[in-house]
């Protein structure tokens, strides 16, 4: 798997690519895997429902991103707009690629570019409460917590004021 596209998505550690047809065996075999969809919804998936939903066929309202740890694919990522400038983006990642920063490293970068590239001033996650290593990944990644909604913990990213897009985030009282 190459990283060298000119849409990836680079961080530091990891780069994020669009996800495409060519990634169906993989996806679909990571989604019917239990210990991965663990943190996406709990249910493995068939081989349809990935293919509908997690290789861009939902683009440009959901965009569907395989994240590289180097060449090597260690989780998927995806957002969609909720509004003019804002939306919301959800990831995960190969159980032997986490507490590793994988996940933090390709949340910042992902986020810089929907502030810098796409617009947004405001971008949200919504992890299981009960998932702690997934929100201190999301609060490693400068996501500040909102509230709760239901099972799960709202936490959002804004740049800091006047500083640049994808830049420090704003603090929180």
């Amino acid at each position: 798997m190459k990283d060298t596209s000119e849409d990836a998505i680079r961080g530091e550690a990891t780069s994020l690519v669009p996800a495409t047809e060519e990634h169906l065996p993989l996806l679909a075999g990571w989604f019917a895997d239990p210990a991965f969809v663990r943190g996406w919804g709990g249910r493995p998936l068939t081989r349809e429902e990935v293919a509908a939903k997690y290789i861009g066929r939902r683009r440009p309202a959901v965009v569907s991103l395989l994240v590289l740890d180097g060449a090597e694919p260690v989780g998927y990522a995806q957002y969609a707009a909720t509004g003019p400038h804002e939306g919301g983006i959800d990831m995960v990642l190969l159980p032997h690629a986490q507490g590793q920063g994988r996940g933090p490293d390709a949340a910042r970068a992902l986020v810089r570019h929907l502030c810098t590239v796409v617009g947004w001033n405001r971008v949200t996650v919504d992890p299981e409460a009960a998932d702690h290593r997934a929100v201190r990944a999301w609060s490693k990644a400068g996501f500040c917590p909102v509230g709760p909604q239901g099972s799960r913990l709202l936490k959002e990213y804004r740049p800091a004021p006047g500083g640049p897009p994808g830049g420090a985030p704003e603090q929180h009282a």
